[in-house]
């Protein structure tokens, strides 16, 4: 059974830079996995980074050690999406877990091409010399997600310009983390101020153009990296929303050229256990390092 983007589907993701939400899982189906993934974020033993459980990035890269995200990666319903955008040849070169405790601010808007925006070099190179690529971002609801939680919101059609550049520094400043506040709201980005890529310093986003994006639990939805997105606060006393991105490119993209290790968000990223899964088509071993297995053992057989 084939799982692909409808003609239309595929207009309306050129046109707005993202489509969805779509069901993926049923309600007792997520709320298990949810309660063993959970559980798993805490057993760090085979994860592919040694970080403490507090640091921002802990939440990279599950996918490569616990064994319901790394079957959700490759989830059918997924890829075959994705490869109505992408092309057959597809891999996975990273995941986050996205929790938002009760209280927590939103995530200022931002877009990624390169990725390099913390780290201070691309993380993702496509062929051919090419400045603006990005990638597709699977977001999966892990629990339901509404305005109040803090939902994703995106302003449709501003994916094909880049109003950040990715090269500029930014500082890391901890203390600021649900300290900003920007036009009345509290939202930042996780120790950073995004603005400060800003190409026009007094440029603002249309935030009369954002659209919330509402969730139930087991539903994902899919955007291109460089949109314009953002999330808002959770203003709950007692709800934590929790999200895990998946991101995808064509297995053609060098990724984290010429470097072994990553520094962002005040920890520093050892690449040395670290590997692309292939989740379509031709794997492309030529410039990434692709793993046939997930560092707990899972295959990664399609």
């Amino acid at each position: 059974m084939s799982f692909y983007l409808t003609e239309e589907e595929i207009q309306q993701m050129r046109t707005n830079g993202y489509i969805g939400p779509f069901d993926l899982y049923e309600r007792d189906e997520i709320l298990e996995k949810y309660k063993n993934i959970r559980a798993k974020m805490f057993d760090r033993k085979n994860a592919a980074y040694d970080l403490e459980h507090t640091s921002v990035v802990s939440g990279y890269d599950r996918h490569l050690d616990i064994d319901a995200l790394s079957e959700h990666v490759m989830n059918p319903i997924i890829v075959n999406k994705v490869n109505s955008i992408l092309g057959p040849d597809l891999i996975c070169w990273r995941s986050e877990m996205f929790p938002k405790y009760p209280g927590d601010e939103g995530t200022d808007w931002h877009q990624a091409d390169t990725f390099s925006h913390a780290s201070g070099a691309p993380q993702i190179r496509w062929p051919g010399e090419s400045d603006f690529g990005g990638a597709i971002t699977v977001w999966t609801a892990l629990t339901d997600v509404s305005e109040e939680v803090g939902c994703l919101c995106f302003i449709p059609g501003t994916h094909e310009e880049m109003y950040y550049d990715e090269s500029k520094d930014m500082e890391y400043t901890p203390d600021e983390v649900n300290a900003l506040e920007k036009d009345g709201v509290k939202r930042g980005f996780f120790g950073y101020d995004y603005r400060n890529l800003q190409k026009d310093p007094s440029w603002k986003p249309d935030e009369s153009q954002a659209v919330p994006i509402k969730m139930k639990a087991g539903q994902f939805v899919i955007f291109w990296s460089t949109l314009m997105h953002s999330s808002l606060p959770n203003i709950t006393k007692d709800q934590t929303r929790l999200g895990f991105a998946a991101r995808y490119v064509p297995a053609a993209v060098d990724i984290y050229p010429d470097t072994d290790s990553v520094t962002e968000y005040g920890s520093e990223l050892s690449l040395e256990r670290y590997g692309v899964v292939s989740v379509s088509g031709e794997r492309n071993d030529s410039h990434n390092r692709v793993l046939d297995e997930s560092l707990n053992g899972f295959s990664f057989e399609r």
